[in-house]
């Protein structure tokens, strides 16, 4: 059986820098990395792994807590984390909290008893586990959503510009009764999203009468729309949270015989690979999923690699994407 001491020749690199390597420590140089897995490889090299998590007392492993595994934005998170973990041989471990504050702290007891290297997770509330996690001292990230109460290494999008400059743009397509529907209150995104929101109607000195607030589902989407939709003065444009609401609020639109663009202008946070299909096709505000986890799995690997860094938030932004939606057309059938 080949040796670790058989792999560092190979590779023309020391034993440490092959147990480095191999354990997918971020000190450790990409191209000099890449030459020790080459080696293993080509050796047929497998470090034991009991006996490896014995001496580091953790896995190389990365626990992923996300809030929605149907959510495509979630789903473009995760390849973000595993494509970068995976390039220095961490394993990446999926956990689908539901907006459960119960659920994600049993996977973050999980992730304790496991000894993960490290965890990524979008927080479905106050996050009471993440205490657990910072007393025993593993590394964590949050993403979509900070962490009020500790100090750790974030990565947002500029959730609220985002929502004001989507609105100003049902704004400007002439819409009047422009309405909301968000996220459970409480939940940073959908409070910042309402919040940009009425930023950009106040800015246009349109009142900001017509939002509602429901789960981050397709079913509590459709039924707040299908209230909105059945007001006296209903709206004539929405401004829809995520694509899981999207389709809620689509089906709510077929239900009562109205289209998009011809009758009620939508855009919709999160461009989903249906959205270009649809007919019309719809306007989304394109967050940036995949370079949130790249961002996020580089940022725990620096954070496993030195527990003292201070912590760093990073923001990114997100752009809009006009399709007919959102672009008034009174002869579109």
């Amino acid at each position: 059986m080949p040796t670790i001491s058989d792999v560092a020749a190979r590779a023309g690199v020391s034993t440490a820098t092959v147990s480095r390597a191999l354990n997918g420590k971020a000190t450790v140089d990409p191209e000099l990395a890449a030459r020790v897995r080459q080696a293993a490889a080509e050796l047929g090299y497998q470090p034991n792994g009991p006996a490896r998590n014995l001496r580091r007392q953790e896995a190389a492993v990365v626990a992923l807590i996300i809030s929605d595994v149907e959510n495509p934005f979630f789903t473009a998170i995760a390849r973000g984390v595993e494509d970068v973990a995976h390039e220095v041989g961490y394993s990446v471990v999926l956990c689908n909290s539901d907006e459960s504050a119960e659920k994600e702290n049993r996977y973050i007891d999980i992730a304790i008893q496991e000894r993960v290297a490290g965890v990524i997770l979008s927080p479905s509330g106050p996050a009471a586990g993440v205490a657990k996690l910072a007393a025993r001292g593993t590394a964590y990230v949050a993403v979509d959503r900070p962490l009020p109460d500790y100090a750790s290494d974030v990565v947002l999008v500029d959730t609220r510009l985002a929502a004001a400059q989507a609105t100003a743009h049902l704004v400007a397509q002439g819409y009047q009764r422009i309405g909301c529907l968000s996220g459970p209150t409480g939940v940073r995104t959908a409070d910042d999203r309402v919040a940009g929101y009425r930023d950009a109607l106040r800015a246009a000195k349109h009142r900001a009468r017509l939002v509602r607030r429901t789960e981050y589902k397709a079913a509590g989407a459709r039924l707040a729309a299908l209230d909105l939709l059945s007001q006296p003065e209903p709206p004539d444009a929405l401004l829809v949270a995520n694509n899981a609401m999207a389709v809620g609020v689509l089906q709510a639109l077929q239900e009562l015989g109205r289209r998009p663009g011809r009758d009620v202008g939508v855009v919709a946070f999160d461009d989903a690979p249906w959205a270009e299909l649809l007919d019309p096709p719809l306007t989304v505000v394109a967050q940036p999923a995949y370079e949130i986890g790249t961002e996020a799995a580089r940022l725990l690997l620096a954070r496993i690699a030195d527990g003292t860094r201070p912590p760093t938030v990073t923001t990114l932004g997100a752009r809009l994407i006009e399709r007919a939606s959102s672009h008034r057309s009174k002869d579109r059938t």
